[in-house]
């Protein structure tokens, strides 16, 4: 979808990069509000680890979305299991934080392990493992580049090459 104004002209994939770039600042801006409050006197206010739970999936989803928009279509159908592993990502170390930290080795184990690792171990690191590989390769066809399109690239490459020989004689 292209929509014109004026002299501008933008497509699904400035909006989808154009909105990537701006969750990735917002991102690294919470990752660093963050890490720097754990330099206050009296160390890291409370709030602290949950800027860094919730910035680090902005910046990961940001990053996975910038990688993948192409053409008109942007993400295409990549942006639910983006959507899902962002918000995997977040509930995951929100979850991991919210858990009271009195582990003994009288509490109850998930899956072999204390709830706070589990919830790192099979939420955040496995999961987004098994979720992503299948996404990409149910939309391979559709996202990555056709013949057409590495023809197209190799001619731009022959032109630049043309152009900076021309260029040093």
């Amino acid at each position: 979808m292209t929509e014109s104004f004026g002299e501008i002209t933008t497509t699904a994939t400035d909006t989808t990069k154009r909105a990537a770039l701006v969750a990735l600042v917002a991102g690294i801006l919470a990752i660093a509000l963050g890490y720097g409050a754990a330099f206050l006197p009296g160390g890291a206010p409370p709030w602290a680890p949950w800027l860094l739970a919730v910035g680090i999936p902005v910046v990961l989803g940001a990053i996975m979305i910038l990688g993948a928009a192409r053409g008109r279509m942007g993400i295409g159908s990549l942006k639910y299991p983006f959507a899902f592993v962002v918000a995997a990502l977040a509930i995951g170390f929100c979850a991991a934080l919210a858990l009271p930290s009195t582990a003994s080795s009288l509490s109850r184990l998930w899956l072999g392990l204390p709830p706070r690792a589990a919830i790192v171990i099979y939420g955040i690191g496995l999961l987004p493992i098994i979720v992503l590989p299948v996404a990409y390769a149910l939309t391979f066809e559709a996202q990555t580049l056709s013949a057409e399109d590495v023809e197209r690239v190799r001619e731009l490459a022959r032109e630049n090459k043309a152009r900076s020989q021309g260029q040093s004689s």
